[in-house]
């Protein structure tokens, strides 16, 4: 396991205006793509924000459909405002289809918006033992949202729940090792065996403090040991991109960067997770790049309070010119999506007509990392890509304009936050993988020109 990392300060922590800023169903969307150009944004005032609570619970119906105006009324404001394509079930040649998704989604439970949850979910497995046991880990953080050492009763629970889960579930677990994988497995299982009894302790002791970071180490066992139940890479990426730079498994990149004009930050590295399972030509193209130090130098070139972005080389070109060939390398859009064996290829969610869908690695986390690309052009992505700084409150996942529209490829898990300090004219010092390069295929950087 790679030492974590952090930025460095000068004076004083930063303020809460740094902190990811929550929003209500009128927040600003936007169209991240290849385009130079500004992004353009918008805030639709929802009627339904206008309704007395004590009206919407005396007439749900009416809440219903003034929810489904509002929804209308984002997705039109889109299309007309921010140059996206107009969503398909909007037009008279999608008359049979429902006007909006059915809107349970809409209001369906609360997304996982940890990253590092994100990517454990996403793992291809289907091991209900060892999510038995990772699940009250993670509630771990709702129950540290109470004040003072109260918090502590439900941490116990939480760790007793983890604790009998495991000790009750292990021989499951085992039995779903990939096999060779099976002893790095069983040892991190003995690790977490040992680290739910010091968490036990740390909270006998009412050592609060102490909680988040065991919490944490545990987490990452636990994400270790879902990764070695993974056996081999899943699926066949299409004949026409085999070629292409592939990354089948995972990767872990830092970002280092030079911030200009901060009184509070000097520098930052930010750890990314980069996701080959479930995104396998996106994450590739990535590494490939990263593995020519085409990002190092590079200034962020977006940073408007909703996106991060960066990856427009200097001169004409909008993209990767490959040596080799001397024409932009491009990548099409790939989106995995719940209950699929292998990514879709080449068209978006409402293109395919799967309204419903839920992406398996959504656009609800703080720092998601995708790909842009020209608006009206599925398969433009080239070197361009985003960070969102904003979550979403229309969750769950495929129930916001960019789930199932851009290829979400990873999730920045440390220093996340500071996404939100950089700005134009920031520099990229450098990228560097830390782990995960042998899992890079077909990689272009080491070709001679």
């Amino acid at each position: 396991m790679a030492a974590s990392v952090s930025c460095h300060y000068f004076s004083s922590p930063l303020t809460t205006s740094t902190k990811p800023i929550k929003h209500s169903l009128n927040y600003t969307h936007f169209a991240p793509s290849l385009t130079k150009g500004p992004i353009r944004h918008f805030a639709p005032l929802c009627s339904s924000q206008r309704s007395r609570p004590s009206e919407i619970q005396e007439k749900e119906k009416d809440w219903f459909l003034s929810l489904k105006k509002c929804a209308v009324s984002v997705a039109l404001s889109v299309s007309l405002l921010s140059g996206v394509p107009g969503l398909e079930w909007l037009s008279p040649a999608h008359a049979s289809t429902p006007a909006l998704p059915d809107v349970s989604v809409l209001i369906s439970g609360p997304p996982i918006k940890d990253p590092g949850a994100l990517l454990r979910y996403a793992l291809p497995i289907d091991n209900k033992a060892i999510r038995e046991v990772q699940k009250p880990l993670e509630d771990i953080t709702d129950s540290l949202k109470v004040a003072g050492v109260k918090a502590l009763d439900s941490v116990e629970r939480n760790t007793r729940q983890a604790s009998r889960a495991l000790k009750q579930g292990k021989t499951l677990i085992v039995s779903g090792l990939a096999k060779s994988k099976a002893d790095h497995g069983v040892e991190l299982l003995n690790k977490l065996e040992a680290g739910l009894d010091e968490l036990q302790k740390i909270v006998e002791d009412k050592n609060r403090d102490a909680v988040v970071s065991k919490q944490k180490e545990l987490l990452n066992y636990v994400g270790g040991v879902e990764e070695d139940m993974v056996d081999g890479f899943p699926y066949e990426v299409p004949e026409e991109y085999q070629n292409l730079p592939l990354l089948k498994g995972r990767a872990t990149v830092d970002m280092k960067v030079k911030v200009k004009d901060n009184p509070n930050v000097e520098e930052c590295v930010f750890r990314i997770v980069l996701d080959g399972y479930n995104s396998p030509v996106t994450a590739g193209n990535f590494i490939d790049l990263v593995e020519r130090h085409f990002y190092d130098g590079m200034e962020i070139q977006r940073a408007d309070g909703f996106v991060v972005q960066t990856g427009d080389p200097e001169g004409p070109a909008e993209g990767f010119i490959d040596p080799s060939t001397e024409k932009t390398r491009t990548i099409p859009l790939e989106i995995m999506v719940d209950g699929e064996k292998a990514p879709f290829y080449g068209e978006t969610l409402e293109e395919l007509g799967l309204y419903k869908a839920q992406t398996r690695l959504p656009f609800n986390a703080f720092g998601t990392m995708a790909m842009a690309r020209e608006e009206f052009e599925n398969n433009s992505a080239s070197s361009q890509v985003f960070w969102l700084l904003k979550e979403s409150e229309l969750t769950p996942s495929n129930a916001n304009i960019l789930d199932g529209r851009y290829a979400v490829f990873g999730y920045v898990t440390e220093n996340e936050d500071f996404l939100a300090d950089l700005k134009v004219g920031d520099v990229i010092d450098s990228i560097q993988v830390v782990s995960g390069l042998d899992n890079l295929v077909n990689p272009s950087y080491k070709i001679a020109g």
